[in-house]
């Protein structure tokens, strides 16, 4: 029996990094399991969009796929977005639609990852405050979800964590990436980081960037990060077990 194609589902950006950097975790995805089937549609923005690989994969007679929204938290385009176009697919595929990839310890580690490579050390952590700055959302669950893994993540060391938002609108108890910056100096703390919680390059993220201008290091977003890919490969595992509701079957 064929294993499920991964149908991996991103938001999709006019900033042409964005796609870039998706495929490149694709492939990354794709070096680690070889012959494993693994698609990429768009949400909006890019091609193809995840509507048309769907309805290629079902004109070439594909029967199991696993559809992976990219996506960080369980906010509206979880909620909303991908399920309609899944509802919207030819009604012969069995769709499982796997879980969103964070939280997951994996990606705490692809964030570290990223502020060592930006020139950081192990043995910086316990004087360096870090801004977590995720790009932001009004959801209740997503909101939380952000905070919790400032909590998480001040307890593996570092001097302080922060959690900040790109978007306009801030929730009580989080901040602009340059308010956190800022909160993160006057705690004493004797560097400031900023980890920007984002999968690819866009808008936001370069908000964010703009934000960690007083920072001492700025790190780079997840984007292809072997801990990333792998979260993806979990998902997908976890999205094939028996019991899982398939869309369509």
């Amino acid at each position: 029996m064929n294993a499920p194609v991964l149908l991996v589902i991103a938001h999709g950006s006019r900033d042409p990094r964005h796609a870039a950097t998706v495929h490149a975790l694709v492939r990354r995805v794709r070096s680690l399991r070889p012959g494993l089937r693994v698609e990429t549609g768009f949400l909006d923005f890019n091609i193809p969009s995840a509507q048309g690989v769907l309805e290629s994969l079902a004109a070439e007679g594909v029967r199991d796929v696993v559809a992976l929204p990219l996506l960080l938290t369980r906010a509206f385009h979880a909620k909303a977005d991908v399920p309609a176009v899944l509802q919207g697919a030819p009604r012969h595929l069995r769709i499982s639609q796997a879980d969103v990839l964070g939280p997951s310890p994996l990606l705490l580690g692809a964030l570290e990852r990223r502020l060592y490579e930006a020139g950081l050390t192990p043995g910086d952590k316990s004087s360096t405050g870090v801004v977590l700055a995720s790009a932001g959302s009004t959801d209740p669950e997503a909101i939380a979800v952000i905070a919790a893994i400032a909590r998480e993540w001040r307890h593996t060391g570092w001097c302080a964590v922060r959690p900040a938002f790109a978007s306009a609108g801030n929730p009580a108890g989080f901040s602009r990436t340059e308010d956190a910056v800022r909160e993160l100096r006057a705690l004493g703390c004797s560097r400031v980081a900023v980890a920007p919680y984002v999968l690819a390059p866009g808008f936001l993220p370069d908000r964010i960037a703009r934000g960690a201008a007083d920072a001492d290091v700025l790190a780079d977003v997840l984007g292809p990060a072997p801990e990333v890919a792998r979260v993806l490969l979990e998902r997908y595992e976890a999205a094939r077990l028996p019991g899982l509701r398939a869309i369509g079957a």
